[in-house]
């Protein structure tokens, strides 16, 4: 079983479709995406058709709940700018994006492995950016493998005898996966490790491997048609830099 992960798109179409064909390429079984399909970027609509047709599973993000006007995510869990976004994202869903986010949960499981858009102590909200939350993680749950989106930081931690370690995952990492691992896959269309590259992961079940892949993508595209839609400036400017 080989599965290509996906997470945080945050509605920018360019960066999705480099992604599907690096993935389509490469011929996994399935196709799992961690959640926040919009916000911040100019098109959630289109983002979220692609992903409704070729994801086998799909988790709610954060973003993709205030962007649905969801009891209990209000705005101002968010900064200005991405309040700003969230805002202009709700206005701009049509019906059919709106239900599709609605079917939506925030975890889910498949072949043994847990899928959560943050974390499993708190699949909306939390931060897995360090080795007490990564602890935290898995402690919450009996999963051998965990996958988590939410920080847009690709990452991979690993417990093994005891000892717990956290590393931000460059493009090209590989891993045996030997132990208890959590794995986030990065960001595909706002990444914040400082890589502007798309991000994704291949998670090979049977032979226990896992590699971080990263994909070039037009930046500019992207950033022109967010200043364009009248989007905050400073959400465009950030995608160059990968922060």
């Amino acid at each position: 079983m080989r599965a290509a992960v996906l997470s945080d798109i945050h509605g920018n179409l360019p960066a999705l479709e480099v992604v599907l064909a690096a993935i389509a390429a490469a011929r996994p079984d399935a196709v799992w995406c961690l959640g926040d399909l919009v916000g911040y970027g100019p098109w959630p609509n289109e983002v979220t058709a692609l992903v409704r047709d070729q994801a086998d599973v799909c988790l709610v993000g954060n973003h993709d709940l205030v962007a649905l006007d969801a009891a209990g995510v209000g705005l101002d869990e968010f900064n200005r700018e991405a309040a700003e976004a969230a805002l202009w994202t709700r206005r701009e869903l049509n019906d059919e994006t709106r239900t599709f986010l609605h079917s939506l949960a925030p975890q889910a499981s498949q072949n043994g492995t847990g899928l959560y858009h943050a974390s499993p102590r708190d699949p909306v909200w939390e931060y897995v950016l360090s080795g007490e939350a990564a602890a935290g993680a898995f402690a919450a749950v009996p999963d051998s493998l965990i996958l988590v989106g939410h920080s847009h930081v690709a990452l991979a931690s690993t417990l093994a005898g005891g000892r717990l370690s956290l590393d931000v995952a460059p493009a090209g990492t590989e891993l045996e996966l030997t132990a208890r691992h959590l794995l986030n896959p990065g960001s595909v269309g706002q990444p914040r490790d400082g890589d502007p590259r798309a991000a994704w992961l291949m998670l090979d079940l049977e032979g226990r491997a896992a590699r971080f892949e990263r994909v070039d993508y037009d930046v500019r595209r992207t950033q022109d048609e967010m200043r364009a839609r009248g989007l905050p400036s400073p959400l465009a400017d950030r995608l160059a830099a990968g922060l």
